[in-house]
């Protein structure tokens, strides 16, 4: 409707310029000048017109999304949505925390393997040195600095395997 309105003040706003020239054109010297400030007042009717139709359904428009905003239904909804986002980042936490606890377990675990391995290894290093030494009036005195060598270097690499094959290579050599 309002539409409807500034359209024909524009409209007739056109037809007053062109009436004013017309006018103009003929040489009537006192009719065109009010025809003129006549055409511009229903311009600026028309303007002043859409202006405020604007400003009236910008307000409309954000009374009824306030309105929308602050209604039950959508609190109720952003409080659900608060709810589902806590839910999900403890889901999260919870999952971080568990990967977190499992990472320090498994450190401390393989820690622990590592403490043990050393112990066993410095364990049958002392034993093997033990029977080293029993042995060595037996062993000539380069086959018992060789085996002392190979006792030390199996020994400083933490090498089980190693100071096993030298234990056998003891008994080995003992029975010669």
């Amino acid at each position: 409707m309002r539409i409807k309105i500034f359209l024909s003040l524009i409209g007739c706003a056109l037809a007053l310029f062109i009436s004013a020239d017309v006018l103009l054109s003929l040489s009537v010297s006192d009719l065109p000048v009010p025809i003129t400030y006549l055409a511009l007042a229903f311009m600026l009717g028309a303007f002043a017109l859409l202006l405020t139709t604007g400003l009236l359904a910008t307000v409309k428009h954000a009374m009824a999304s306030l309105r929308d905003f602050f209604s039950a239904r959508q609190r109720s909804l952003r409080r659900l949505w608060f709810v589902q986002a806590k839910q999900d980042q403890l889901k999260q936490l919870f999952y971080f925390k568990t990967v977190q606890l499992n990472y320090f377990n498994d450190l401390a675990r393989k820690r622990l393997l590592v403490a043990n391995n050393r112990k066993h290894i410095n364990g049958l290093a002392r034993t093997i040195a033990a029977e080293l030494w029993s042995v060595k009036p037996q062993l000539s005195k380069a086959a018992f600095r060789q085996l002392q060598q190979e006792h030390r270097h199996y020994r400083s690499r933490l090498d089980g395997e190693g100071l096993l094959k030298l234990q056998q290579k003891i008994a080995a050599s003992t029975k010669l």
